[in-house]
């Protein structure tokens, strides 16, 4: 089997449904900008995957474009790294269609995400909310990408993609395809709900006080972390003391998260502090790090022809990448695609 070298490289992508929120700051964004620069990194708004269920069209395109106002508000820069929507860049249906082909219904069966999003309505639910982890693991190996940064709730796919990469490789008897590595760290990869610590933050919760919205401004920030919910006790001295307290560990990670510290070193320094103390703290350094990011979004989407065209760019820049690599995939299979 022929050994191919792959040159270190990111990947990853957010889905452009309902707004972005601090889940996805923390969890995602903040941790892409913190990449740039050690390898080449691509980040990609993975519209594709939001026509799983039904969008409003007018609504999707909205959507898509704050996404990469996002993006572009929380320090990704279009110089050092490619940024696009997904469907721009055709080659990622056509992989994904090859992956369908080699991904097992069985590995689909124990997505844990399909069981979640579907409940008791998996008949009815489209093919496509079923299948998407095969068109996740295109958007991936499209561009031989060796890390992923992804949350705690997404490392199953990525185990995914390494399933089929390795089965791609076997069956043609090719190392062609690199296995993907996640990449889980930092104080907040699974940011929770300011009134539920047991349930994940989520842009369709049931109240907008559940979460901070990236479009959200200083004073409603502030207003939701002072009333997001809490426990009696004061803070303990280590983050052990937080077992079984999800709420106040949540808020102590996004803390930590934000000030790029570590949970233990805020948990020592507020050791014994009351909410009263804690709470204005936490809503002060997040007014001071996320009001500037939902104002510079707030003047990119006055200018949606200049995001498009940033878009646009990062587009053809993925498409350089991805069609050698798309190419020598067909000529693997053994399927008659004219070069480009």
């Amino acid at each position: 089997m022929t050994q191919t070298q792959f040159t270190p490289r990111v990947f990853s992508g957010i889905k452009p449904s309902g707004g972005l929120t601090l889940g996805n700051y923390l969890g995602a964004i903040k941790r892409f900008v913190g990449m740039q620069g050690d390898m080449q990194t691509i980040y990609c708004v993975v519209d594709m995957h939001a026509i799983t269920v039904w969008q409003d069209p007018a609504e999707l395109a909205n959507a898509t474009r704050e996404v990469a106002a996002g993006y572009l508000a929380s320090g990704l820069d279009p110089a050092q790294s490619i940024l696009f929507n997904q469907s721009a860049v055709a080659a990622h249906a056509e992989l994904g269609w090859i992956f369908n082909c080699v991904a097992r219904v069985g590995w689909m069966n124990r997505m844990t995400q399909f069981k979640d999003k579907a409940g008791a309505n998996a008949e009815k639910v489209s093919l496509g909310l079923y299948a998407y982890p095969a068109l996740m693991a295109a958007d991936i190996l499209l561009y031989h990408a060796t890390h992923v940064p992804v949350g705690e709730d997404q490392k199953q796919h990525v185990e995914l993609t390494r399933d089929i990469a390795k089965k791609f490789n076997h069956d043609f008897k090719n190392d062609f395809f690199p296995e993907t590595t996640p990449v889980i760290e930092g104080p907040a990869t699974r940011i929770m709900n300011l009134r539920d610590g047991t349930k994940k933050m989520s842009k369709s919760g049931e109240s907008d006080m559940e979460r901070i919205n990236m479009t959200d401004g200083a004073d409603l920030i502030a207003k939701k972390f002072k009333k997001a919910r809490t426990d009696p006790d004061a803070l303990p001295d280590t983050m052990d003391g937080l077992k079984d307290r999800p709420e106040a560990k949540n808020l102590v990670e996004i803390y930590a998260a934000l000030d790029d510290r570590s949970a233990d070193d805020v948990i020592t320094e507020y050791a014994g502090a009351g909410w009263g103390k804690f709470k204005p703290a936490l809503a002060d350094l997040a007014v001071e790090k996320l009001s500037p990011i939902s104002g510079e979004m707030a003047r990119l989407m006055d200018d949606p022809a200049e995001i498009d065209r940033i878009l646009a760019d990062g587009a053809e820049k993925a498409r350089e990448i991805a069609e050698p690599i798309l190419q020598q995939t067909y000529d693997i299979v053994g399927l008659l695609r004219p070069q480009r």
